[in-house]
């Protein structure tokens, strides 16, 4: 008889209780030892070091120590406060202690060896007073300005992370980003179990955050860059780099909004959860095919979440009303919602992060971003294919129907898109205007549509006042 292979349990781990974080770390700290969290000013080191104790207190239910060498007891408060993070709350509850440690270098005078002691003490009494769970040092390399023998002190910090060690508590540790190392004296050489690393920088005019584990020791982890957003909710990090392939899949299908577009599609429309891409060159009605679509979602009572980064709420409204789709009834009943700005008003993983955020608010059961091809001025084809990668792998996992919007220039090969995505997309619409006998006509043809047998002739597309029609292909 063979022997049963034990399981092995591996390190315990601390949820952060920060937004994406716990995913990509597999559950969240390592528990009992300390984390460095380094990076450069602005990248949100503090912010994500103070969510580790609020969020603990709040909803893991365990106490916490802020130990600051910048920043005040009140100011720190402070800055959280507009982040729904009540710190002068918790600490009157007893939940939380928070102590400023501020070193002067003019003020010290070393007669012989000296030693952090003093700071072992006051540490010691905060994790005692609220029997902490969680200790934060944010950020300890202040050591290094205000006391001046080098050598002593690193010593002195590697009896420190000993000895936090020793309490059973879980640390984070703040430092700022070196030249040539991960901080400016070296404190990953103390740290070694977990280091993350934060980055804030400029793309094309624009700030973008990101986040990436440098290592995890004993445990598995998520090794990409993954976009990060500070807002009204605090730090968030999206963690989907690919869900992968496995997500399920229905043979339920739903309306386009147009009889005779589902004619072309057996009948029946697209399945439920799969990605459509509309693309075509400017005026050839995708806008258009995206609103009667939002508008049968909503007429079946379900939800519709659409994004547009061309226009204005009003003027969709106001324009599609003209070709007798009336939306804003559907946004009065609370079924259809607009998210519009333009994309420079972001980074690309702001903008990701976002999206992500509005769908696990609203909960629709079908999205629309219009246009995608406008996301070019933020980043390149690439950047934008992973960005959209994500929303699609995301949006098919739960279960959403997809609509994309891409504009082809006019010189361009009609079948081709051009943020270079059709190899995502389950249906794929193509758009074209032509001229006969003088006159411009609008047509439309299935290209793809992946598990379905559907039309291939060209129909010509009109856009009248009682809707849109699809009629016989022209000679």
């Amino acid at each position: 008889m063979a022997k049963q292979k034990r399981k092995l349990k591996g390190i315990e781990k601390c949820p952060t209780g920060v937004k994406g974080l716990d995913e990509i770390t597999e559950g969240g700290l390592p528990r009992g030892r300390p984390t460095l969290v380094c990076g450069s000013a602005g990248c949100g080191k503090t912010l994500l070091a103070m969510e580790f104790v609020v969020r603990g207190i709040q909803q893991y239910n365990e106490p916490g120590v802020f130990m600051a060498f910048e920043e005040n007891a009140d100011e720190l408060a402070t800055n959280v406060e507009s982040l729904d993070m009540d710190v002068r709350q918790l600490v009157k509850k007893n939940k939380m202690a928070i102590d400023y440690v501020h070193i002067e270098r003019s003020e010290i005078e070393e007669t012989g060896e000296y030693n952090l002691e003093g700071l072992f003490i006051r540490l010691e009494s905060m994790i005692d007073q609220v029997k902490a769970k969680r200790v934060v040092l944010d950020t300890i390399e202040a050591l290094f300005a205000g006391l001046p023998n080098e050598a002593i002190l690193r010593a002195e910090l590697r009896r420190l992370f000993r000895w936090l060690k020793s309490k059973g508590v879980t640390a984070i540790v703040t430092g700022e980003k070196g030249e040539k190392s991960l901080t400016r004296h070296g404190l990953e050489e103390y740290v070694s179990d977990c280091v993350i690393y934060l980055d804030h920088r400029i793309i094309n005019q624009v700030a973008t955050r990101r986040l990436r584990i440098i290592k995890y020791r004993g445990s598995h982890h998520g090794t990409n860059e993954y976009p990060t957003m500070i807002d009204e909710t605090g730090l968030s990090v999206l963690p989907i780099s690919s869900l992968g392939l496995d997500y399920s899949v229905t043979n339920e299908r739903i309306s386009t909004g147009i009889d005779e577009l589902d004619a072309m599609m057996e009948g029946k429309g697209f399945f439920r959860g799969s990605s459509i891409l509309l693309s075509g060159t400017a005026g050839t009605g995708k806008s258009s095919i995206a609103a009667a679509f939002a508008s049968s979602t909503c007429r079946n009572g379900e939800k519709c979440l659409y994004f547009s980064f061309e226009e204005s709420p009003n003027q969709i409204i106001r324009n599609m009303s003209s070709i007798g789709i009336d939306l804003n009834k559907w946004v009065k009943k609370g079924l259809l919602k607009y998210h519009s700005s333009r994309p420079t008003l972001m980074g690309l993983e702001a903008h990701l992060v976002k999206i992500h955020q509005k769908i696990e608010d609203f909960k629709p059961t079908s999205v629309i971003i219009d246009p995608i091809t406008n996301l070019t001025s933020i980043g390149g084809q690439a950047e934008i294919k992973s960005m959209l990668t994500r929303v699609v792998d995301y949006i098919k996992t739960n279960k959403i129907t997809g609509l994309f919007t891409s504009l082809t220039e006019a010189a361009s090969a009609s079948e081709q898109s051009e943020a270079g995505i059709s190899s995502l997309m389950d249906t794929w619409i193509l758009l074209r205007n032509t001229e006969v006998n003088g006159d411009r006509v609008r047509l439309l043809y299935i290209l793809k549509s992946r598990g379905m047998a559907h039309s291939s002739k060209v129909r010509h597309f009109m856009l009248t006042n009682k809707g849109i029609k699809l009629l016989e292909a022209a000679e």
